[in-house]
């Protein structure tokens, strides 16, 4: 299998947890999920812009760099905030193998970093039996992403997967000129880039009623790509936490403006006040992966 595949995958994954992406890559097949999806009907005469309009776009629309259209100017300001403490698990499931993996998303708290006020929100990713007898994963991902458009402002990865350990601290940087900390790297990112954490957090701020498209620029660690969320529809969604009316989301992914062909990826998420997210789908060439929510709680 290709790095590219790989890196692709891994951006949209992520979304929910990084680290889920290499164990899936191993693995393969469908869950038992039961989703029940009523599409979205067209719009019609609605006179709206590009942005805000539930179309699918042409491959001349994201052929310009991402720069031209930073991630601030594409939706209006989120109208709701993480909450400190919420702790969301979930269990990865592929082929008749359910648990092939765990995940754990929590919002740490606020933090200043380089000055400026951060969200901290971390996951945890950890393979389970049978997987991990053949891929041993256990990967930490840590995002400190601003208030109101997420973008990062310092994005960790803590990978030990097969017994290789990487430690990756970077700054995020629009302009080259900030210097690195001590024990970290300067990454030079477009204007309001997300990391895959802060992306997750934003998109469950969106009022997607108001809202239907999204995009921006998202750096994954390694590279830059622009990403485009739309929603297509609603579901009623059965996962291990419960039943779930959700809004259906379509995640895009372009590199150097050509969507990726590679796999399909659909966000579920719940329409309760903190836009939980439930399910993500992975439809690969080779399996459909999923990633259900299995426990929601709040620490002290």
């Amino acid at each position: 299998m290709s790095r590219r595949f790989v890196a692709v995958v891994a951006v949209i994954l992520a979304v929910l947890c990084g680290a889920a992406a290499f164990a899936w890559l191993h693995a393969g097949g469908q869950g038992k999920t039961v989703v029940h999806f009523t599409p979205d009907p067209p719009a019609v005469g609605s006179g709206a812009s590009p942005e805000s309009t539930p179309s699918v776009p042409g491959k001349s629309e994201f052929a310009k760099p991402a720069a031209a259209k930073p991630a601030s100017s594409v939706a209006p300001e989120p109208l709701s905030s993480p909450v400190t403490g919420e702790v969301l698990e979930f269990t990865g499931s592929v082929a008749k193998v359910s648990n092939v993996a765990t995940l754990r998303l929590s919002v740490n708290g606020r933090k200043e970093i380089a000055g400026k006020d951060a969200w901290h929100l971390q996951a945890l990713a950890h393979t389970q039996n049978p997987l991990r007898m053949v891929f041993e994963l256990d990967d930490q991902f840590d995002s400190y992403s601003v208030p109101g458009n997420f973008a990062s402002v310092q994005y960790e990865m803590h990978l030990s997967e097969r017994g290789q350990k990487v430690q990756s601290v970077q700054r995020l940087t629009a302009t080259g000129r900030e210097p690195a900390p001590a024990g970290a790297s300067v990454a030079r990112v477009l204007p309001d880039t997300r990391d895959p954490l802060g992306m997750m957090q934003y998109l469950r701020s969106v009022d997607w009623l108001k809202t239907p498209v999204v995009h921006g620029p998202v750096y994954d660690g390694r590279k830059l790509y622009e990403v485009r969320a739309q929603k297509i529809g609603s579901a009623e969604v059965q996962v291990p936490a419960g039943k779930f009316s959700t809004s259906t989301i379509e995640i895009l992914v372009f590199d150097n403006g050509a969507e990726m062909k590679d796999a399909h990826f659909t966000l579920y998420l719940a329409k309760d006040g903190a836009r939980t997210p439930v399910l993500l789908e992975a439809v690969l060439p080779f399996a459909t992966a999923r990633v259900e929510l299995s426990k929601h709680h709040q620490e002290q």
